[in-house]
């Protein structure tokens, strides 16, 4: 959340995931204001509930402020309980300390502050009736009768003179009206005088100050009465700060005459006007403050409840800043608790004061030192052990021998590359699982498995060594196989070390055979060329001198002797060629594509389909072509030989391109030559690379024997296996060269 949505989120010192609740800038600065804001009224109407004129003037402005304020407050308190909803639903860490705190706030200043404003209110009341007491009304109007009755006496006798000068004025005209007047006024002693026709003109006029205002022209009411003959007084005010009595009285001439109008005006003595005055002003103000002494009631409810709402507001402020100075020290330390469970212990939380949260603290980064301490020392440790790890595994992966470690109860915990490469089986996707389920996964492996399984149960807790034949791949292979039972960290295993020493017997038969092929060919060879030629010269020189049947006879058998010399001198080439070993410097780059293509040109007079699949972007290997063409000729030979005598003899060589099992980076070429005819059977495929292993009626058994001899000089593997819809495979791999090694 941002502020924008009225909530801060504050980090604890370090940054973390730990935040603590804070209420907003804006929030803050609108709690000040309206506090300054409800201080300031709060005096203004304690004044005003002083002084009536102010109260007055002033009734509905402060009544629209007070219910703003109170308005604005309220608001404030529900957004700060909507703000802490929010964040106890956000699980925003403070936001339940922070409400508790601003619970027992609010319960602590609204219980006291709800009973004294409800005493205040009562009390208030009471007290404001209390000053509209009857009596007092009764005193108000009391003195103000004597005020007027004071007044009255003077007005009497302002009544009579008025009487006495409209009578000495009845009998006068306009000319002299006013010297009468003048006349009239010295007379009888009164202040103003003004003779007025009914319309409000000046007839005459006698003052005794020259700055007396014009009179006033009596008003339709006054006229009434004067037509019916009474006189009209009043109690008027005169000027700013004076009063004076005022007599209107109706002076007549005759039955025809027009009715005048006298004005008489006489200044009240300044002692009696100030008694006078202050009684009615006390009245007055009585008077206002009785009819509006309800909404006065009304107005210090609202003080009242203005002051409970900033005494709450108060103290959901100090809520938030105490739960917020609280929750700092506690955010800090759940940070720094997140940071330990996330495996960090370089925090270390700031200590301020003396109290219990320090206290804590000061533990926590205790505790976290010796944490980081110990995983230290635990560090070292696990290095130290994942060094030898590493050096055993780098081992077990250089190692050209299979290892396995199980448990005591046979599933597989370790294996090592050459394993999966010396059973042609992913071993590393049979860890975790027992033996008895290798062959599930992979029927390959169930010899091997019982096997294993076989020579623990026989040797019990001693040592075991066997040397046994297992089918891998289609072909027989022969593995030494050694197992011990061994106790590694508390923990009981089962190490099983094997090899496939196939090649290593081969090689052994092969250098035996090449031994005796090569004693075979010097021996044989010496005394062929004398028994040929011996023969030959016995048909030469007897032929001539023999009957003609004797003579066949002697031709057919010199003839028989020289077959069989030339197929013993092809024989004795056989075993010369087995038994020679590669030339020094005589390899050389070779190019597959071109040596295929040009043996296949040999063979296209056959009755049978030749074709060649190239699918891969390399073809170079390092050999010797002489050698090489050799072993294309002799599969070739025998692919086309097993099919021949098919009407759809066929003949196919797939090339393609792989990388090398359990050398990474490295890549190696595959040919295979398949074809239609019988297949092998399982006794050749057996012991097909053996000398003198044929099925061909005329064959030496050396042909095979001399592929594998120099596809293995040439570092090489060749695999032999029967087609699903019938027919062989024959199957040659190669290294590639290094700058021809692609990705494929």
């Amino acid at each position: 959340m941002s502020d924008d949505a009225g909530l801060t989120l504050r980090a604890a010192e370090a940054p973390g995931t730990v935040m603590a609740l804070s209420p907003p800038r804006w929030m803050r600065l609108a709690w000040l204001i309206l506090g300054i804001a409800g201080g300031v009224f709060i005096t203004v109407l304690a004044t005003a509930s002083a002084n009536s004129a102010l109260f007055t003037r002033y009734y509905t402005e402060l009544l629209v402020a007070n219910a703003l304020i109170v308005a604005g407050l309220a608001a404030l308190v529900i957004y700060q309980v909507v703000l802490l909803l929010r964040a106890r639903r956000d699980a925003v860490f403070g936001a339940k300390l922070t409400t508790r705190m601003m619970m027992f706030f609010a319960v602590v200043a609204v219980l006291p502050g709800a009973l004294v404003y409800g005493i205040s209110v009562q009390f208030l009341a009471s007290s404001i009736e209390s000053y509209f007491d009857t009596r007092i009304d009764k005193a108000l109007e009391t003195g103000l009768q004597l005020g007027r009755t004071a007044l009255n006496q003077p007005l009497k006798d302002l009544v009579r003179k008025a009487e006495t000068i409209a009578d000495g004025l009845s009998a006068r005209g306009p000319a002299d009206a006013r010297a009468a007047l003048l006349l009239l006024r010295e007379q009888t002693g009164v202040a103003n005088a003004a003779l007025l026709t009914t319309s409000g003109a000046t007839i005459a006029q006698a003052t005794e100050s020259v700055l007396a205002l014009p009179p006033v022209a009596p008003t339709a009411p006054e006229l009434r009465q004067l037509r019916a003959m009474q006189t009209v007084t009043a109690v008027e005010p005169s000027g700013d700060t004076g009063l004076q009595l005022k007599v209107i009285a109706p002076v007549t001439s005759g039955d025809a005459a027009p009715l005048r109008v006298l004005v008489i005006t006489q200044p009240v003595p300044a002692a009696l006007r100030e008694q006078t005055e202050r009684v009615e002003a006390g009245f007055r103000d009585y008077q206002e403050l009785s009819y509006q002494r309800t909404a006065l009631k009304r107005l210090f409810a609202f003080t009242l409840t203005l002051a409970l709402m900033l005494a709450l507001l108060t103290a959901l402020a100090l809520a938030a800043v105490f739960s917020e100075r609280l929750a700092q020290p506690l955010a800090r330390l759940a940070d720094g608790t997140r940071a330990v469970a996330d495996g960090d212990f370089s925090r270390r939380q700031p200590v301020e004061g003396r109290d219990e949260l320090s206290v804590l603290t000061q533990s926590f980064n205790t505790m976290t030192e010796q944490l980081a301490d110990a995983r230290e020392r635990d560090l070292a440790n696990r290095r130290e052990i994942e060094t030898s790890n590493l050096y055993l595994e780098n081992i077990l992966k250089n190692l050209n021998t299979g290892v396995l470690v199980l448990t005591d109860d046979f599933v597989l915990r370790v294996a090592n590359a050459a394993a999966a490469v010396i059973l042609q089986a992913r071993i590393d996707e049979r860890v975790g699982e027992p033996l008895t389920h290798w062959s599930q996964a992979e029927p390959s492996l169930a010899n091997f498995a019982d096997i294993v399984s076989r020579n623990f149960a026989q040797a019990g807790a001693d040592d075991w060594q066997r040397e046994q034949e297992l089918m891998i791949g289609g072909n027989a292979r022969t593995f030494i196989l050694r197992g011990a039972r061994r106790v590694v960290a508390d923990v009981a295993a089962r190490i099983v070390v094997f090899d496939d020493i196939t090649e290593v017997l081969q090689a052994q038969r092969d250098t035996a055979w090449a031994e005796v092929a090569r004693r075979l060919a010097h021996e044989i060879k010496n005394p062929l060329t004398p028994i040929q030629l011996s023969a030959e010269r016995l048909e030469m020189k007897l032929v001539p001198r023999l009957a003609d049947g004797d003579a066949e006879a002697l031709r057919r058998s010199t003839q028989t002797i020289v077959n069989q010399v030339t197929a013993m001198k092809n024989m004795v080439n056989d075993f010369a060629i087995y038994a020679r070993k590669p030339r020094p410097g005589s390899l050389q780059a070779i190019d597959v594509e071109a040596l295929l293509k040009e043996t296949l040109e040999l063979y296209a007079s056959y009755p049978v389909k030749l074709s060649l699949n190239w699918h891969a972007s390399a073809r170079m290997i390092r050999g010797e072509a002489t050698r090489l063409r050799q072993v294309v000729h002799n599969l070739m030979q025998n692919a086309v030989d097993a099919c021949v005598d098919r009407a759809d003899g066929q003949v196919t060589v797939d090339v393609a391109e792989r990388e090398t099992a359990g050398h990474p980076g490295e890549h190696e070429l595959v040919l295979r030559f398949c074809d239609n005819g019988g297949g092998f059977s399982d006794t050749v495929k057996q012991r097909a690379f053996e000398p003198y292993v044929t099925t061909k009626p005329k064959g030496t058994g050396l042909g095979l024997a001399i592929v594998k001899k120099i596809i293995d000089e040439h570092k090489g593997r060749i695999t032999l296996d029967n087609l699903g819809q019938g027919g062989a495979v024959v199957t040659v791999v190669f290294p590639l060269l290094a700058e021809e090694k692609t990705d494929t």
